[in-house]
């Protein structure tokens, strides 16, 4: 493939991949999609997006695949999984992946990037891809788009290591190919910086939904569920600046605006919870709080969260 038309592999078609890899076709890219449980029903009817920025969206047919080894080479890697199964998915990304490709991980949490590094062929670039978006599986193929969708793009490691010239480059392509989507899209300069500030987020509402229940209407109308989400979020912060991340104490008021103009959603990590898939704790609670202890810094509320949605997880599964 040539750089004006890279041939584009998702792994893993849930929510994340499958919207994004639609949206990636449906601009004309050549996009092939990697699936398990769900091949038999988007080969048969396709994918699905109902959106309420978009509309009624449907991609078939569909380049499925329910083996990599099928899969033709591709110039970049968008991997939807839950970051829970990436050492594990290492050798399928090195399966699939054209020399010198890029693999961005569309993922929450902390050090994903670094995790998976080590098992990954030293020719590969590795990217960070934040997620701005809520969107759920309502059946198989069939994925609901209820807000947002922007996706901000870092480089994190490969052959262009110490050339930060050509990383801007890499970055700002991929940056593009989401334009000629119609998402959002922009370069990140650090993706542990970009990643903490989504943490800030994802810390509150991913734990408080498994542990209360509920979506963001109904903790944003609580005034106990308020008070303990903007500490969490002020908690979060003070972690990233013990780790040397500067992150404006107004964020959290941002996040905190932002969720109330939300509809009402339930994270992905409540979804996990209900379907009995393990939860990501390791990436969105249990890093970030040993890299904060390690900077001297405790996070007690983030901790007890940590611990509740521990017990939860154990006795789920």
């Amino acid at each position: 493939m040539t750089a004006q038309s890279p041939r584009i592999g998702i792994i893993g078609t849930g929510a994340i991949g499958g919207f994004y890899g639609l949206m990636l076709a449906r601009a004309g890219f050549e996009v092939h999609f990697l699936l398990r449980s769900e091949y038999a029903a988007v080969r048969d009817r396709g994918l699905h997006v109902n959106s309420s920025l978009h509309g009624a969206l449907k991609l078939h047919p569909v380049q499925a695949y329910a083996n990599p080894a099928d899969m033709p080479p591709c110039d970049w890697l968008l991997v939807g999984t839950k970051s829970t199964g990436n050492v594990e998915l290492a050798p399928t990304l090195a399966q699939v992946a054209a020399p010198g490709a890029k693999v961005v991980l569309l993922q929450n949490g902390l050090d994903v990037e670094d995790s998976l590094r080590e098992h990954l062929p030293a020719s590969l670039h590795l990217l960070g891809g934040l997620c701005y978006i809520g969107a759920y599986r309502s059946a198989p193929g069939v994925i609901e788009h209820q807000a947002l969708g922007r996706v901000n793009l870092g480089y994190h490691s490969g052959t262009a290591a110490n050339d930060e010239a050509l990383q801007q480059v890499i970055v700002e392509e991929g940056a593009a190919l989401f334009h000629q989507a119609g998402i959002e899209s922009q370069a990140m300069a650090s993706v542990h910086l970009a990643r903490w500030h989504k943490l800030v987020w994802n810390v509150p509402f991913n734990g408080l939904s498994v542990l209360l229940g509920t979506g963001t209407t109904a903790l944003m109308a609580d005034e106990s569920s308020r008070e303990l989400i903007q500490a969490l979020m002020v908690e979060v912060i003070r972690g990233a600046h013990a780790c040397g991340h500067d992150i404006p104490a107004s964020y959290a008021g941002q996040m905190f605006a932002m969720t109330e103009t939300m509809d009402d959603y339930l994270p992905s990590m409540y979804h996990d919870h209900l379907h009995k898939r393990p939860l990501e704790l390791a990436a969105i609670y249990a890093r970030p709080l040993a890299a904060a202890r390690a900077a001297g810094c405790e996070l007690p509320r983030m901790q007890a969260l940590y611990q509740a949605l521990s017990f939860i997880d154990r006795h789920n599964r």
